[in-house]
């Protein structure tokens, strides 16, 4: 062998060498030093991590009957992922799955499809790796079919899973307040970091009211368990387990018998008022402690929850959110806004003593007033002469107020009235209202809140400047010698900005631009009734942990004491009780068991353009010490006194238990305590209460 052919079988020696101690270094490095990472990948390649469901918990009224709770059912659920993988895809295992489900293929099909943009109900809106529920309460039959050939049905399980239901215990469905249950999805597992655990009751977030006020409280902790298995999938054993927390149990302070005659009194007032002509489709009804639990909230139309159970049609979807149907979807209690009428007069009352007006002097009441050109009419009342606040109150004089606001704004700091700026100050009597939670949030404890207006000098400029030039394009559509809205949008284009005399006038008697929710205004009277507190309302009364019985109160905070002295609340209570007695109040009420509850109340009246007006009854009793308020708004619909104050007297009549009817509670006094909570799930009724047939059932 030559000295090149030696050298060049030294260099593959070497060669081969080095790879050797590569290639033996490596194999050190994965067995000795790497050893624990590749244990750990091992020991997941032989378990498996599986969510264990927590049960929502249930939401109860003052006396444990049931307004939510879950049951267990067989549900159908269809992996879309699954069957994308399938031959042919999804199509061929819903042909076979349909009619065994009893559903037409084309529904199965839509049920299992993403809601994207641009495709209608039903559809899936909730993460497409989550199984989509499709059929449930299904047969044990059809159950064990699905079980047992899963060839024929790949990707489609049938499980016992928590069902969400509405026993509606005592015919009260208050289902705005409620709120209800969607899919959840993947922006929601990402912004709340939820599982997603499979099952159809359990992957489900509130989207509205209770539902959504208290998701985290009810929705509980899912736990894990993990499970060793073999090369085949199956199950061998469980290495470890962590259990599921269940969700709270919410009580509120809804009454199933309050809200059911506050429903029916307001279906029947919207009845009555249609019966006469007018085009009424949306109402709101309200019973409140004056410690500012809500007791009933009404809003019509109502609709019925369960129709979100388990896919909702296209159909039923556009009757829910559909302007023509009075849009059932709404809580009118709380995101309706409209004009309070007369029933405002309180707090102009208020804000006149406040500002240097006797409390016991004499106003004139002519039959109209001339305002800055513009002549203001006592609803066709002659003159009456001069009278007290109290008689005011009583026949619900306008010009007397129509009078207070236009004096209250010659001596309000008049060069401010067209400072064009955010920054111009709150006029005096605005500043009153405001003072009485109107024109904010009351804070309920619902999701859903409007704030309703008060036309304050900053406001007026937001206005102006949000529409002169865009939004309504008041500079654009308006015409001098136009219509009458297209003058009205020429002036405001030219000083929409500035605080009239006659803008003044008429807030006073709670109309123009002033607007409030129905819950701000029994709110302000819950405040007037209790002696001048305003609270933050509340509807949950206790979260209750249904592991350990650990009770966690939930109490209306108070928001702030009214600007107001007790001796003219007094005063202006009592003027209320006159307004039932002999007042614009007295004909609803004619016959009225006074002598055993004696009923304080305002009527108002909203005339709105191109409507009827807004009929408005708020009342609160007993007139001595006031244990409640209630409360009825209708729009559209005609006066006070025709339409809101007959249903508020029917609302009494069921409270107290009077001309007839049977008392809701007993005393007239919502209890105290709470429904106690066994460890079984058996609930009991406080101590001189009972529940309806339906509310002490198991789940």
């Amino acid at each position: 062998m030559n000295t090149a052919s030696r050298r060049r079988l030294l260099v593959l020696y070497a060669v081969a060498a080095a790879m050797l101690i590569s290639l033996g270094g490596r194999l050190w490095y994965l067995q000795v030093m790497n050893n624990t990472a590749f244990t750990k990948l091992a020991a997941a390649n032989q378990t498996r991590n599986v969510i264990v469901p927590a049960v929502r918990g249930q939401i109860l009224d003052d006396v444990g009957n049931r307004l939510v709770t879950n049951k267990t059912a067989l549900v159908v659920s269809v992996d879309t992922m699954n069957l994308s993988q399938q031959p042919g895809g999804a199509a061929p295992v819903l042909h076979r799955l349909a009619p065994l489900l009893g559903l037409p293929y084309r529904l199965l099909a839509d049920k299992t499809r993403l809601c994207t943009k641009g495709v209608p109900q039903p559809c899936w809106p909730g993460s497409p790796y989550q199984p989509v529920p499709v059929a449930q309460n299904v047969s044990p039959r059809v159950a064990l079919q699905v079980m047992e050939q899963p060839k024929k049905y790949p990707g489609v399980t049938a499980q016992v899973q928590p069902v969400v239901q509405y026993p509606q215990s005592g015919a009260a469905s208050p289902s705005q307040v409620l709120g209800y249950l969607q899919p959840i999805t993947p922006e929601e597992i990402k912004s709340r970091h939820l599982p997603v655990t499979g099952f159809s009751g359990v992957d489900l977030v509130g989207q509205a009211g209770l539902e959504a006020q208290y998701d985290s409280k009810l929705r509980g902790q899912a736990g894990t368990q993990v499970v060793s298995v073999n090369a085949g999938g199956d199950v061998t054993g469980t290495v470890s387990e962590t259990a599921p927390v269940n969700g709270d149990t919410l009580v509120t302070s809804l009454n199933t018998q309050i809200q059911a005659d506050a429903q029916n009194a307001l279906a029947s007032a919207i009845a009555r008022s249609r019966a006469s002509g007018n085009a009424a489709n949306q109402g709101a009804a309200i019973v409140m402690t004056t410690t500012g639990r809500v007791v009933a909230m009404a809003s019509y139309p109502n609709y019925n929850p369960s129709i979100w159970t388990g896919g909702i049609s296209q159909r039923q979807f556009n009757a829910l959110f559909g302007k023509s149907g009075g849009q059932p979807i709404i809580n009118w209690t709380t995101q309706g806004q409209y004009a309070p009428g007369s029933t405002f007069k309180v707090t102009s009352t208020a804000a006149a003593v406040a500002n240097g007006y006797p409390l016991y002097g004499l106003y004139d009441c002519p039959g109209s007033v001339t305002i800055a050109g513009h002549t203001f009419g006592n609803d066709g009342q002659p003159s009456l002469g001069p009278m007290t606040f109290n008689e005011a109150l009583i026949q619900s004089c306008d010009t007397v107020y129509y009078n207070l606001g236009y004096d209250m704004y010659l001596h309000d700091h008049l060069s401010l009235n067209g400072q064009k700026s955010p920054n111009a100050p709150v006029q005096k009597m605005q500043k009153m209202e405001l003072a009485w939670g109107f024109g904010q949030d009351t804070g309920v404890d619902l999701p859903e809140e409007s704030t309703g207006t008060i036309p304050t000098r900053q406001w007026l400029y937001y206005l102006w400047k949000d529409n002169a030039h865009t939004g309504q394009n008041w500079c654009k559509y308006g015409k001098e010698f136009g219509g009458y809205v297209q003058q009205i949008e020429w002036q405001d284009c030219q000083s929409g900005w500035i605080w009239e005399p006659g803008q003044a006038a008429i807030a006073a008697i709670g109309q123009g631009y002033v607007t409030v929710t129905p819950l701000q205004l029994a709110n302000a009277y819950a405040a007037l009734a209790n002696g001048g507190t305003l609270y933050s309302p509340r509807i949950g009364q206790a979260l209750v942990s249904p592991a350990t019985g650990q009770v966690q109160p939930i109490d209306p905070p108070v928001i702030r004491h009214l600007p107001v002295s007790g001796q003219a609340l007094a005063y202006i209570r009592h003027a209320l009780a006159g307004v039932v007695t002999q007042g614009t109040a007295a004909g609803a009420f004619g016959g009225f068991p006074l002598n055993q509850v004696c009923v304080a109340g305002k009527t108002g009246t909203a005339q709105l353009f191109g409507k009827n007006a807004t009929s408005v009854f708020a009342s609160f009793a007993p007139c001595d010490h006031p244990k409640y308020v209630v409360l009825v708004m209708v729009p559209d619909s005609g006066y006070g006194a025709d339409v809101a104050a007959p249903a508020v007297r029917q609302i009494w009549d069921g409270i107290y238990g009077l001309e007839g009817h049977k008392a809701a509670v007993p005393g007239g006094l919502v209890p105290s305590a709470l429904p106690r909570i066994a460890s079984t799930g058996a609930i009991t009724a406080p101590s001189g209460y009972t529940q309806s047939s339906s509310g002490s059932k198991g789940q």
